[in-house]
């Protein structure tokens, strides 16, 4: 296969396309660097530095090189920062995704993968683990930008498309080739490793009242290589059967912030101080997803469905940029 993938430069980005190379695809990758590394970048991959919303650049590439799918993951991610600077995400994740999409559109690339979050289903209060057909209630601007493009996708009878619902994504490449580079860092797992190798003095538990069995936060984590095997799968099963779809992409088990922090000191065998504030804006209680549909459409089992793993494998990542911040 030969794709197009928009914001190979981030985290999730740079992990499928050494997933799609490894399995001998060829990939070319756009990206603007705002958020994301070129050292990211695998060698291996054509890169081209541009905007999503570059219609002469795109335009120009579609013409000259015949692709068999778009993977779109260029996007803003962080939920606070989406409450505070909501026009930031609804401009970008949204009208810059149509943009692109039209684009692929009006040069006859029409098989899209899509990444969007667990972010879109809210706090659902009934269902759980979440059904892809649960009802969307997203309770921050990052995840109802996300929604109005999944929408725009719906409604467009020319194009077939996976929607991917991530989940909590954590951990990095087994080989070390990749991981999360970030400079203000929001996820758990990602905070907690730079705790456990001395680049923070400790960690907030972001509020302990939640109705959870020990009062924080429940989440369902998947290994970002999983992830991106997911991600070749999809674009395989789009092309093969043109069929469009929606599928969560986890492991259908929650683990609580307390449980990771605790899997944390575990593997690092040292522990890490822990404060308590209070509930970030956006933040829901308890994502856990129902993956049938991953299993039975895609056929596709995890290779990495060990949070110890995860977190050892996060925390071997940030030793590496610590000692190469070192060099």
């Amino acid at each position: 296969m030969k794709i197009l993938l928009s914001g190979g430069a981030g985290y999730i980005g740079s992990h499928t396309t050494l997933a799609l190379l490894d399995q001998g695809h060829q990939v070319t990758v756009i990206d603007n660097l705002s958020t994301g590394n070129k050292n990211l970048i695998p060698e291996n991959a054509d890169f081209i530095e541009c905007n999503i919303e570059d219609n002469l650049v795109i335009a120009n590439l579609l013409k000259k090189e015949k692709f068999d799918a778009l993977m779109h993951f260029a996007g803003f991610i962080q939920v606070e920062e989406s409450v505070n600077n909501p026009k930031k995400y609804f401009t970008n994740n949204t009208e810059n995704s149509k943009i692109l999409f039209e684009a692929c559109q009006n040069n006859n690339l029409k098989n899209i993968i899509f990444s969007s979050t667990a972010a879109a289903y809210g706090n659902p209060i009934d269902e759980k683990p979440i059904k892809e057909e649960a009802l969307l209630k997203p309770l921050n601007p990052y995840g109802e930008s996300k929604v109005l493009t999944e929408k725009y996708l719906q409604s467009n009878s020319q194009l077939k498309f996976i929607i991917l619902r991530y989940f909590n994504v954590a951990g990095a490449d087994p080989k070390m080739r990749s991981g999360l580079i970030s400079k203000e860092a929001t996820h758990l797992i990602k905070i907690a490793s730079e705790a456990a190798v001395g680049k923070r003095d400790h960690i907030t538990i972001f509020g302990d009242d939640y109705s959870t069995a020990d009062g924080t936060a429940i989440r369902d984590y998947i290994h970002v290589s999983d992830l991106a095997d997911i991600h070749v799968k999809a674009v395989e099963y789009l092309i093969n059967n043109q069929e469009s779809n929606i599928i969560n992409c986890g492991y259908g088990k929650g683990f609580s912030v307390k449980d990771v922090l605790a899997r944390v000191n575990e593997v690092n065998q040292k522990t890490i101080a822990i404060e308590t504030g209070g509930r970030r804006a956006g933040d829901s209680a308890m994502l856990v997803s129902d993956t049938s549909k991953l299993s039975s459409l895609l056929h596709w089992k995890p290779k990495h469905n060990d949070l110890s793993f995860i977190i050892k494998t996060a925390i071997d990542w940030e030793k590496k940029l610590l000692n190469s911040s070192r060099a």
